[in-house]
């Protein structure tokens, strides 16, 4: 059955591709996007010539969140799947990125689900049902040097993301988070700039491992084993095809790097703790009565 879904952050990277994918498999896709009528007029005027509905949407900001979510229920009374996938990635010595910059980077990539999820969920809950996917990372289990500060975002990610799927399981409502590998994104070529190069300087030969770390990286993606970015818009259609309750809890696309590992024994540490709280129900869906 064809869903509406609303996407953040498509005009590049995983989220043009899952708005294209799960349009083209007959979903109602909202693609949303920051400026529109600027910067990404080019990517919001492709996305619609595949007859995708394009919407301005800046996910640090609350007025223009529930703006675009009160006129996607208006338009047709139901949103079915959020799929939170804006971001910014960093890549560098982490002492060299201000503390502006963790901000906006946080504001982006943590706060905005928080704003998104606020925005949607009272529609999820009153309607019984709905799916929210959010975009992680296999950093966010994993942490190579120089990344640590687009990783901890992600560590924020799998706390909010478990901690939102506990609190909504009896309400019908999955909340799943996607842990993609490395692929050949946008994202790349979009990274944070260090805002202070002196304390880059003050590390010597250390502060030139950065720049060799996405030469490398570059390298492997222009070759013929790079991996394909539309894996995680195929894993998106497929969890959206399961039924409501019986997804997993997340899920690695592409190179795991050992993240798999850490999952499978996070979950039982979970459900160990859950149990001691007496809150292993939460790990459920409700139970459903069967009458005879």
């Amino acid at each position: 059955m064809p869903k509406t879904i609303l996407i953040t952050g498509t005009s590049t990277g995983f989220g043009r591709d899952a708005a294209e994918t799960l349009a083209l498999a007959g979903h109602h896709v909202f693609a949303s996007m920051r400026d529109i009528a600027g910067r990404n007029r080019a990517h919001a005027d492709a996305l619609g010539a595949k007859g995708i509905q394009v919407v301005e949407l800046d996910v640090t900001d609350d007025a223009s969140v529930d703006r675009v979510v009160n006129s996607i229920l208006a338009q047709g009374g139901r949103l079915d799947v959020l799929i939170n996938n804006a971001g910014i990635g960093s890549l560098h010595v982490t002492e060299a990125f201000t503390t502006n910059q963790v901000r906006e980077l946080f504001e982006v990539n943590v706060i905005g689900i928080q704003r998104m999820m606020r925005a949607v969920l009272p529609s999820f809950r009153s309607q019984r049902e709905g799916l929210v996917v959010n975009i992680g990372s296999i950093l966010g289990r994993v942490t190579i040097p120089f990344r640590g500060l687009y990783g901890a975002s992600k560590f924020a990610v799998e706390a909010l993301t478990d901690s939102y799927r506990y609190e909504l399981s009896q309400q019908g409502i999955d909340v799943v988070l996607l842990q993609p590998g490395p692929y050949p994104t946008s994202g790349w070529a979009n990274l944070q700039i260090p805002g202070d190069s002196e304390r880059i300087a003050a590390y010597a030969e250390i502060g030139t491992i950065p720049g060799r770390i996405e030469q490398t990286v570059a390298d492997f993606f222009k070759g013929q084993n790079a991996p394909n970015p539309r894996e995680v818009a195929e894993a998106i259609t497929q969890l959206l095809e399961q039924p409501n309750g019986l997804r997993p809890a997340r899920l690695v696309v592409g190179n795991a790097f050992g993240a798999d590992v850490i999952n499978d024994h996070a979950a039982v540490v979970q459900a160990q703790l859950l149990e001691a709280f007496g809150l292993a129900f939460l790990a459920k869906p409700p139970a459903t009565t069967v009458e005879v």
